[in-house]
């Protein structure tokens, strides 16, 4: 339990670190730290201490799958605007389902995120079966049918286990 806590504390304070970039401020020092300690004392009242909330484990999987995640955040941005500066006919907004391969919540959520993350796309419900989300495009919604996102989130996934 301890060896949770402590890895927990310290991934949150170097996230916190690395996206405050207040460094010289003794208050806001103070305020992130009261903050960590404060999310890590409801993790722990939670009980939801254990492997899933240790990530540095999701380390090396992360890395494999984040790169290949912007690339697709780029391409949607690019295609976004393109669609911006088209005009209101180059837009087909629908709602729409995918399949999930996923086996676990956190599975299912990578995958969730993935597609709200990707501009043009917004997931609005997760089951154990699907997530139903809403897409720009049709492009957007063929894109997701082709299952790469899900077979890579799967991988994801998998190699957390």
């Amino acid at each position: 339990m301890s060896r949770y806590v402590f890895s927990l504390t310290l991934l949150l304070t170097i996230v916190w670190l690395l996206f405050s970039g207040m460094w010289t401020y003794v208050i806001i020092l103070s305020l992130g730290a009261a903050s960590v300690l404060v999310t890590v004392w409801l993790v722990g009242r939670m009980n939801l201490l254990g492997r899933d909330s240790e990530a540095f484990h999701m380390l090396p999987a992360a890395l494999r799958y984040w790169p290949w995640l912007m690339g697709q955040i780029v391409l949607a941005n690019l295609d976004v605007a393109r669609r911006i500066f088209r005009g209101p006919a180059s837009i087909d907004p629908r709602i729409a389902r995918v399949r999930t391969l996923q086996q676990t919540h956190v599975g299912r959520t990578i995958m969730a995120n993935s597609i709200t993350l990707t501009p043009g796309t917004v997931t609005l419900k997760v089951t154990e079966q699907e997530i139903e989300y809403y897409a720009l495009t049709a492009e957007a919604v063929e894109d997701l049918e082709t299952g790469e996102m899900n077979r890579r989130s799967l991988r994801f996934e998998e190699d957390l286990s």
